[in-house]
């Protein structure tokens, strides 16, 4: 039996691996720390194909340097970190156009079409995760934006996202009581829901492990060992592994984990923050919200609600930075003055996956035959992980061809391959 290894134990992985496993083939899942506990832990769990877009948005170039300049926005960038950024923020900013931003908006719609219906399938085969077919409210302070994001959502209409629905204030306070008499109204998303998405993988890792998949954490990628095009076996902190078929789906150090199998991925680690309030009562939030003007969501749970913001183009650094925190703090009293009062809090950052044109690296990796790439969704991992499991394990199962994932081609990135991983004679 085919073995495949896949680098990586958040939610796109343990989705590939399952998929991987159900087409009949051996996997062995390697984590450099616990599988789901990375960025995968404590982000919103929003399912939102209507709102799937690449993060390099027209306009957004000039935004995001003012933003970064002034420290004021949800785009973070110390300032020591500018000059090694650079070539990474300069291919961005070419991106931040209509025509890039609507081709990745059609790939991005072309792929996670199938997400809730994958959703659907995963609760039927009995995986228990907390999953909630709640609409998602978009709410502002000034009318301009909501006319600015309805227009968008007209003029993206023809790749078949689905229609929201404009609210004056008083009907987006009558869906969200607690919402502030400040906002000028709301956008109503319909069809889009969430997940609790530690419980998504935890639920993951369980069902896995009783199918046989070997799940191995601790466990660090540090080299690669190839002869020609395929890759024989791989150097870990653990000791040498060995298999058919290699899967980088690692999150934010997947560019990391490329290069020591010989080629580029220029990922980035944009971090992350949240806030879940323990047993908050079941009207402080009744609805997942948008808040606009600081782009700032929440997701309630069953015995929580989560607050999440800010992308802080930091490394490959976990730590909380406390302005960060506060500043999510303050954009969630801005719109809902009473959330944070008196309930208990806890904080947490985690590292996103970020390319410079905003859309993630599906498929086979530049210049090796048995090395696939599942990784860079951004702030779209929990809505795109289904689509994105089944698309790599039917390429890898050669159900579907290359071709079919051109605008994800990890390839993407350089003019040829760099040949550094070692050679067997």
């Amino acid at each position: 039996m085919d073995t495949t290894v896949v680098i990586g134990g958040g939610v796109i992985g343990l989705l590939a691996a399952r998929e991987i496993r159900e087409r009949g083939g051996s996997v062995v899942v390697l984590d450099r720390a616990g599988a789901g506990a990375g960025c995968s832990s404590g982000n919103l769990g929003w399912v939102v194909p209507s709102m799937s877009e690449p993060l390099a948005a027209p306009g957004l170039g000039w935004s995001a340097l003012r933003w970064m300049i002034l420290g004021d926005g949800p785009l973070v960038l110390p300032p020591l970190r500018a000059p090694r950024l650079a070539p990474w923020l300069w291919r961005f900013w070419r991106r931040c156009n209509r025509r890039d931003y609507e081709r990745g908006v059609a790939a991005l719609a072309g792929l996670g079409g199938s997400t809730l219906a994958l959703y659907d399938d995963l609760a039927s085969d009995g995986v228990p995760f907390e999953m909630h077919r709640s609409r998602i409210l978009l709410v502002a302070l000034a009318g301009g934006e909501l006319d600015a994001v309805e227009t968008d959502a007209c003029r993206l209409a023809r790749f078949g996202l689905a229609p929201l629905r404009r609210l004056t204030a008083m009907e987006a306070r009558g869906l969200e009581p607690a919402l502030t008499s400040r906002i000028a109204g709301g956008l109503l998303y319909p069809e889009e829901r969430h997940v609790r998405p530690e419980a998504l993988c935890a639920a993951l890792k369980d069902r896995l492990a009783v199918r046989g998949v070997a799940i191995r954490e601790g466990v660090e990628v540090v080299s690669a060992r190839a002869r020609g095009r395929l890759v024989e076996s791989i150097g870990t902190s653990a000791g040498r592994v060995r298999a058919d078929r290699y899967l980088i789906a690692a999150g934010a150090w997947s560019g990391r984990v490329a290069r020591a199998f010989g080629f580029r991925l220029p990922m980035r680690a944009g971090k992350g923050y949240s806030i879940t309030l323990r047993q908050p009562g079941r009207d402080v939030v009744r609805n997942p919200l948008y808040l606009q003007e600081a782009h700032v969501g929440l997701s309630p749970y069953k015995d929580a609600v989560r607050v999440g913001g800010i992308l802080e183009l930091c490394g490959l650094d976990g730590r909380l930075d406390r302005r960060r925190l506060a500043a999510v703090r303050r954009a969630a009293k801005t719109y809902l003055p009473d959330l944070l009062e008196g309930r208990e809090q806890e904080e947490w950052a985690g590292l996103r996956p970020v390319l410079p044109d905003g859309l993630p690296a599906i498929g086979r990796a530049p210049g090796l035959e048995n090395v696939y790439v599942a990784a860079g969704h951004a702030m779209l991992g929990v809505t795109l992980a289904p689509a994105t499991g089944r698309a790599i394990a039917r390429l890898i199962a050669g159900e579907t061809s290359e071709s079919d994932l051109e605008p994800f081609d990890p390839g993407r990135f350089q003019a040829r391959t760099r040949r550094t991983i070692a050679r067997t004679t």
